[in-house]
């Protein structure tokens, strides 16, 4: 029997970032997860976008999550040896004239002018793609690699011999008010469901309203491109560190049977994606992941409110990049120093 301080399910970007910030407090881990395609985490672009919306709005506490990001994206480059956040500038389309008004009041605004610019520089996109009304641009955006991030951060794991290869079976828990032993393998005093859009079939906290939404992307390869900012021009076209290879995306089905990639997906990406470039493009992989959603927009986090043993830490939804970080570490300062949880995010605002 292996002892723990505690068993984190799913290692996704919840449940890697939440085990890297308990480490980081001094605390052992054993973390089970069976790796898949599908996870939203092998398939996001993993951007970090301060201004959203049509109306330009600045993300929900985006002035705290960007900073805290940042420094723990490049915290874990350096212990695991990589490098997975590219600070790129978005570019943002603007169709007519009301919308290039509202992003110039926008971007006017004190509180707006750290993230904004009147007038994007276009560079390559000036001549390889379809030209639009008008551009703004953002700053103090970027693509992290949470697919890099996760594969490595699982390798470190298994490396110490606190990884559980394998599909969590809910039936092989054994839940006590003080302890979880999961299939007489492992004991902690707490275990932390972070299981991304299968924690919605989780009996143990089916009283959660989450939702899913399914999502497609394609990998592409655009020769002589040269794009080194985002586009935003209805879809995302993202530059990834390989040679002329770009993250183009995404779909965004509430109606779904699977998690697998469609061709009806296929088709929409391609034909958007020949609205906007001027060059050939050639598609390299499909992927698909089906995101975990809440109705708030807020995560879950905190404890089971008859099982003080169990907790999740989920909902991170299209903007785990950004959010991840600074979530994960107030659970895990919760749960070694007893700070309170913010109540926007406890899961106790759903117990009536």
């Amino acid at each position: 029997m292996k002892y723990a301080d505690f068993i984190i399910v799913g290692q996704g970007i919840a449940g890697t970032l939440l085990a890297y910030f308990l480490e980081k407090q001094g605390k052992s881990v054993v973390v089970i997860d069976q790796h898949s395609p599908h996870a939203a985490s092998q398939v996001a672009a993993g951007i970090i976008n301060p201004i959203t919306g049509r109306r330009y709005v600045k993300s929900w506490r985006v002035d705290e999550l960007i900073p805290f990001a940042l420094e723990t994206y490049r915290q874990l480059e350096a212990k695991l040896e990589i490098s997975i956040f590219h600070e790129r500038n978005i570019i943002r389309t603007l169709f007519n004239q009301g919308e290039e008004n509202d992003w110039l009041a926008r971007s006017g605004d004190p509180a707006y002018t750290p993230y904004m610019l009147n007038q994007a520089v276009l560079d390559h996109y000036a001549t390889k793609t379809v030209l639009a009304y008008n551009y703004g641009e953002v700053t103090q955006s970027g693509q992290t690699d949470l697919a890099l991030l996760t594969r490595s951060y699982r390798a470190y794991l298994n490396a110490k011999g606190a990884l559980l290869e394998g599909t969590a079976d809910y039936d092989q828990l054994a839940v006590e008010p003080d302890q979880v032993t999961y299939a007489g393998r492992v004991t902690a005093p707490k275990l932390i469901f972070a299981e991304g859009y299968r924690g919605s079939q989780n009996p143990y906290f089916s009283y959660l309203p989450f939702g899913g939404a399914k999502g497609e992307v394609l990998i592409v390869r655009a020769p002589g491109a040269g794009f080194e900012k985002i586009l935003k021009h209805r879809i995302f076209i993202v530059p990834l560190a390989g040679r002329d290879l770009y993250w183009v995306g995404s779909t965004y089905d509430w109606q779904f049977e699977d998690a697998a990639p469609t061709a009806k997906g296929r088709s929409f990406l391609e034909q958007r994606l020949r609205d906007v470039l001027n060059l050939p493009f050639e598609v390299v992989e499909h992927r698909s992941a089906i995101r975990p959603t809440v109705k708030d927009r807020r995560p879950f986090l905190g404890q089971h409110p008859q099982l003080p043993a169990l907790a999740i830490f989920n909902g991170l939804g299209t903007k785990g990049a950004s959010l991840g970080p600074y979530w994960a570490s107030h659970l895990a300062t919760y749960f070694t120093q007893g700070h309170p949880l913010d109540q926007e995010v406890d899961i106790k605002r759903f117990e009536n």
